[in-house]
Order: C-alpha cells, then structure tokens, then sequence
C-alpha cells in the first residue's frame, strides 16, 4: 500500500514540476528531457508515469482543474450560504484561480491553437475540462431557482451567461495580459445580481 500512495505523491510532484516547466519554457519549447531534468529524474523513470509531454502536459491541466472543482464543491456544500452568495463565491474562485495560473492560460492557449492547425476542434477539448463545472454552476442555479432566490428562467441560458461572462474574463487575463480584474468582477457581481428574483 504504501508503495501505491509514494507512486501517487510521485506523479503529482512531477506533475507540478512540469507545469513549472511548461509556464516558463511555453508548450512548443518544453520537451521531455526538459520536464525529467526539472524532476531530477531519468527520461526512463519518467517513462514509467507518463507517456510524453502531451499527456504530462493534459494531466496538469486535469490536476488544475480538479483541484479547482474540490474548491467549488467546499463552497457549494456551505448550507450558511445564500445561492448568490454561493454563486458569486463559486465564480470569483474560478478567476481567482485563472488569475493565479494565467501564464498557464497563455501556454493553454498555444496549446488548443497548435490543436486547431492540426484540425483538431479545440472548443471540444474545452467543453469535455470544464464540462464538471458548468455542471456545479447549474446546482448553484438550480438551488437557487427551486428556493425562490433566483428567477426561474431557462437555465442552459443562465449557464451560457456565467460561462461568457467567466471565458470574456479569461480573455483580459491571457490575452491582454490584465493583472487586475476586480472592475470586471463588479460587472459580473452586477450581472448575476439580475438573476435575483426582488
């Protein structure tokens, strides 16, 4: 057993080692002597967790994203919390987190483009990652809806919202590089305040 839980804490380590490597270095540039190296490891022993970068590279990412999705679930399961409240909570989170990580989010970017020139759909490989949580957000709703506190409206409509609303955010960030958003968490604070029902 206790080799199984070393062989775990293993592949976590090298899993953020990696994304060090892939932040620094850019997708295209990070090879897999580069990720061993950053690891203190042999390319063989790497071997033994991972494939190649591609998958080194699409674990971290799932890695984010679960932890991510652990956060959102903590604050959906406090009951002292009103829906807009958790609602709100739930979405500053998540561009907390992107903030945190953007320069993850500019590699993810070179990422799904490299995708795209090799005539993979992107949006497909974005829709299955976050497919958890546009599932967590529609709890948020739903309980809201069912308790009286939001609107009852169409609820994929409220969803395609918070989620524009989170990618248009995730846009300032990578792309234009914005260290501050808090003007842009106002508009959506201000945004969901409209799904209220008074």
């Amino acid at each position: 057993m206790a080799i199984v839980v070393e062989h775990d804490k293993r592949k976590a380590e090298i899993l953020q080692k990696a994304l060090d490597v892939f932040v620094e270095e850019g997708y295209e540039d990070v090879t897999y002597q580069k990720i061993a190296d950053r690891c203190g490891i042999t390319r063989t022993t790497l071997y033994i967790y991972f494939k190649n970068k591609r998958e080194i590279f699409l674990w971290s990412i799932k890695q984010l994203t679960a932890s991510m999705e652990e956060s959102l679930k903590e604050i959906i399961n406090n009951t002292k919390l009103t829906a807009f409240d958790t609602l709100w909570n739930s979405i500053s989170k998540i561009l907390d987190t992107c903030q945190e990580n953007r320069k993850l989010f500019n590699v993810l970017l070179t990422y799904l483009l490299q995708l795209k020139k090799g005539g993979v759909n992107p949006s497909e490989r974005v829709r299955r990652r976050v497919i958890r949580m546009r599932h967590l957000l529609s709890t948020i709703l739903i309980k809201g809806i069912q308790n009286g506190e939001f609107k009852d409206q169409n609820l994929h409509d409220m969803n395609e919202i918070l989620f524009g609303l989170i990618e248009s955010a995730i846009f300032k960030i990578t792309i234009l590089d914005e260290a501050n958003i808090s003007d842009y968490k106002s508009a959506i604070k201000l945004a969901i305040t409209g799904f209220l029902k008074n």
